[in-house]
Parts: C-alpha cells; sequence; structure tokens
C-alpha cells in the first residue's frame, strides 16, 4: 500500500511538471505572437500553429538555429502525408511559430512559395535553401531526407522511391527581424 501511495505522488509531481512545461511553452508561444503582432498590427489576427523541424531534439534545434541564422529557408514533406491526412497544402502567405524540441519559439516564417514536385526533380539551389548551406547541399539533402522519409514510411509499410512527390515549401522570416 505504501508503494502504491508512493508511485501515485511521484505520477500526480511528473504529470504536474509536464502540465507546466507545457503551459510554459503555450504562454512563451503566446508571447512571442502577441511581440510580433505589436509590430505588426497588420498581420493576422488568430495565433498560426507553432512546432518544431524533425523527429528528435538535436535535429529541431539544430534546424530552428539554422532558421533563426537566416540559412534555412526551405521545408520539405511527403505530398503523401498531405493525402493521407486530408490536409490542404501549405499555401504562400500561412505564417508558422517555429519551436526547438521542447516546444520554446525560436522564430516566425511565412510561406512565400510551394512546389509539388518528384523527389529526384529537387534542384540544388532549393536543397541549399533546405539544408541551409552550399556545400554539397544536394547530395546532403539527397540523403537525409531519403532516410528520414524511409524511416517514416517503413510504419505504414511504404518505401520510398526516386519519383515519390514532395511538398517542397520555400519561407523567409519574419520574426525576429534581423537589421
Amino acid at each position: 500500500m505504501r508503494l502504491t501511495s508512493i508511485f501515485l505522488f511521484l505520477m500526480l509531481i511528473c504529470c504536474k511538471s509536464e502540465t507546466k512545461n507545457h503551459q510554459d511553452t503555450k504562454i512563451a508561444v503566446e508571447s512571442m505572437w502577441t511581440s510580433f503582432k505589436k509590430a505588426h498590427p497588420e498581420a493576422q489576427e488568430e495565433q498560426p500553429e507553432s512546432y518544431f523541424f524533425h523527429d528528435n531534439k538535436e535535429d529541431a534545434d539544430r534546424l530552428a538555429k539554422l532558421i533563426l541564422d537566416g540559412k534555412k529557408k526551405a521545408g520539405s514533406g511527403l505530398y503523401m502525408w498531405y493525402k493521407e491526412a486530408k490536409a490542404p497544402l501549405p499555401e504562400v502567405g500561412t505564417e508558422i511559430i517555429v519551436t526547438n524540441f521542447e516546444g520554446i519559439p525560436q522564430a516566425i516564417i511565412e510561406t512565400t512559395k510551394v512546389d509539388t514536385i518528384p523527389f529526384n526533380k529537387v534542384s540544388s539551389s532549393y536543397a541549399q535553401m533546405d539544408m541551409g548551406t552550399e556545400i554539397d547541399a544536394l547530395n546532403k539533402w539527397k540523403k537525409a531526407h531519403w532516410d528520414f522519409f524511409a524511416n517514416a514510411m517503413e510504419e505504414s509499410g511504404e518505401q520510398p522511391t526516386e519519383t515519390m512527390l514532395i511538398v517542397c515549401e520555400r519561407f523567409k522570416t519574419i520574426w525576429p527581424e534581423k537589421n
């Protein structure tokens, strides 16, 4: 009985700390949006979605930093994900609050262009914008995205192909503003 009480107490503390952490990140996101709106009253009223790029802390935090540094200006997703989720493709003008892996807001981006093209037709210039580097960008983009998509598709029994459609989204960082 005593062990059960201790377990329940520890579980309650963990849940409270997770809730507090979630609440803290929510407040931080709202605060960033409020600051942006004060500087740009013409911006949309509704707070945009917030999320991080990638599926792990190291990459999510690295990509957020590349966005902050003005090096990453694009993101790529599988067209089949949108189709399966019956979700609309990104639209020009859409704003997104980019967070680090913990959900702390880092930047606000705005979509400037969206193309859907086969994997094997991705250009070197697009790869540079997505990877945030000019050094061997296309080869790095192909390897990183092939591996990422293969891993994600494995769950549904699918395998990547050279002709799979990629949603190529270009964006600009609109907050924080660079002088």
